[in-house]
């Protein structure tokens, strides 16, 4: 794992929005949705964010196995924080994601895929927690042919701080020279945030990107004003006046750090398609049910 030391002195962009991941129903599963919520409807790029678990699977007890669906026009990712889930596409792709793996779908025209905990996974039993990410494309790219991409946990480049109390995953995009082995579709930064108690850290963020943090594990104060717990608020949003944020750990704590460049562009949601308008939505519920998203058997 390549770790490269760093530290900055910067303008911190300030606190716009303070948000919670209350829990939500979808179907069996009960899930954190900090995005959307009645006062954050998405942060541009990002339109949906949910966190499910930690949940105890096992032969008795796995509501995670979700057969055969399609997407069309952003790209789904998942971020798998425990567990262990096997994922298979009509691309012809299938490749089993471990606890801090990484796997990018870029579903663009369309894609259908499916994905479960593991037969070893569900019949060992164990914890499974990770977050699901919809990310937006652009009008000119939700017809671009689909693509997957799944980066194991190891093959990631770190940033660690000069005490090594903070070590920074760079997932996709850039953090003082240092790129993601993932290749987005647009301008983002997506990065997985160890902070160990007293650990302290500025995080650059370019001014063009809406950016966001959320709080998976611990407590830390975000720009030495603002307390991030899970049982209180979870998700911040920053404005675009600054430099970046500065990160401080009460406890030892895990966080998800976004920012992307904004479309400004109407979005049009049903179900697994995310488009620009009604009519295209229509077109991909037709496109799917011709199957020109491909065949992935049950």
């Amino acid at each position: 794992m390549e770790t490269i030391s760093i530290i900055n002195i910067m303008k911190l962009n300030t606190i716009k929005t303070v948000g919670r991941g209350d829990f939500v129903n979808m179907g069996p599963i009960q899930l954190r949705q900090p995005i959307p919520t009645r006062t954050i409807d998405n942060i541009d790029p990002f339109i949906l964010l949910h966190h499910y678990g930690p949940y105890d699977i096992s032969e008795q007890n796995n509501p995670f196995d979700l057969g055969p669906h399609p997407h069309r026009g952003f790209e789904p990712i998942t971020f798998l924080i425990e567990g262990e889930q096997f994922h298979r596409d009509s691309l012809g792709n299938e490749s089993i994601v471990k606890a801090g793996d990484v796997q990018w779908t870029t579903a663009g025209r369309g894609i259908i895929h499916a994905e479960a905990p593991t037969k070893d996974f569900v019949q060992k039993g164990g914890t499974l927690e990770g977050i699901q990410l919809w990310l937006n494309l652009p009008a000119e790219k939700k017809m671009m042919e689909a693509n997957y991409q799944h980066i194991a946990n190891d093959d990631f480049r770190v940033v660690t701080s000069d005490d090594g109390k903070v070590n920074i995953q760079i997932i996709a995009g850039e953090l003082e020279g240092v790129y993601g082995r993932i290749k987005s579709q647009t301008s983002v930064n997506a990065f997985m945030i160890n902070v160990e108690e007293g650990g302290r850290y500025e995080v650059e963020v370019p001014h063009s990107h809406q950016s966001t943090v959320y709080l998976l594990k611990g407590d830390v104060f975000i720009n030495g004003t603002e307390t991030l717990k899970l049982d209180k608020n979870q998700l911040i949003q920053f404005s675009q006046d600054g430099e970046g944020f500065y990160i401080e750990g009460n406890t030892t704590s895990k966080l998800l750090f976004l920012s992307g460049e904004p479309f400004n562009e109407p979005i049009t949601t049903y179900g697994p398609y995310v488009m620009n308008t009604q009519t295209e939505i229509m077109e991909a519920m037709r496109d799917y049910q011709m199957g020109k998203m491909g065949f992935l058997p049950v």
